[in-house]
């Protein structure tokens, strides 16, 4: 071999050898910058991030199984199994949500079964601060529940949550108002409802948010006092798709039901 190409085809082993580059963004680790880049992103000649290759837009789909038992008092004990669908998409700040449910219902003198309303909404996330986060939205409650009590008209929502990280917990509450469509009838008469709730979360896991919350909302009707409730609640992230969650509520209120239950499994992608 030709003495000249030899030493050449060694200068160039040489120097790949002497290249080093720890995140693989094809910028020299001693000239990088910025030396932990995600490999999903685009870097400038300093190895500093400038896109990135991931998609802003997301989606997940949530199934959940729901039981809850009613008695209010002048109602014999009535017992709801609930299967919900939930789907919902994310761009970057903004976010939209579609869900509906499948209920059955018994007592001992009455049965029902049958699609509950359905629900579409968009929110919005707001940082005003460092820590808080403010999700404002608004929403469509879609009839789809069959009912003989003439409520049968599209009511629509507005809500504001706050949410106060302090750490591993966060401190959170929320305000929602429904704007009630449905005409009155001799014996029923509607209102437009206001509900609040105030609660504290926590992480003890970094896959697993546990929270507690007070929750009162107004009933749609008139002569029904405001609902009480308080609840608990859980989320676990399985992996970087799959994540469930846990949620019950005692009632404290008679015209609450007296215990509800629900578990669902959600995939993200």
């Amino acid at each position: 071999m030709n003495k000249k190409i030899l030493a050449l085809l060694l200068i160039s082993s040489l120097q790949l050898l002497a290249f080093s580059d720890y995140d693989m963004d094809g910028v020299e680790d001693k000239k990088d910058k910025c030396p932990n880049t995600l490999m999903s992103e685009l870097v400038d000649i300093n190895g500093c991030g400038i896109k990135t290759l991931t998609s802003p837009h997301h989606f997940d789909i949530i199934f959940g199984i729901n039981y809850s038992q009613a008695n209010y008092n002048s109602l014999e004990k009535t017992k709801t199994t609930t299967g919900s669908l939930q789907l919902d998409y994310y761009y970057k700040n903004f976010s939209i949500q579609a869900s509906t449910a499948y209920y059955d219902s018994q007592s001992v003198s009455y049965k029902d079964n049958g699609i509950n309303d359905s629900f579409i909404g968009a929110y919005y996330y707001l940082y005003p601060i460092n820590k808080l986060t403010v999700k404002v939205g608004a929403g469509a409650i879609i009839p789809t529940f069959d009912t003989k009590l003439n409520n049968n008209n599209t009511d629509y929502t507005a809500s504001l949550n706050l949410s106060y990280a302090l750490k591993k917990l966060n401190l959170f509450g929320g305000y929602n108002y429904i704007l009630i469509e449905d005409d009155d009838l001799v014996d029923v008469k509607y209102q437009n409802t206001n509900s609040y709730n105030l609660g504290i979360g926590f992480y003890p896991l970094d896959k697993l948010y546990l929270s507690g919350s007070f929750n009162n909302s107004q009933s749609i009707y008139k002569e029904v006092k405001d609902i009480q409730v308080a609840s608990l609640y859980a989320f676990y992230n399985i992996n970087d798709n799959w994540f469930t969650t846990f949620n019950y509520a005692y009632g404290l209120s008679k015209s609450a039901s007296d215990n509800y239950y629900s578990l669902r499994l959600g995939y993200y992608f």
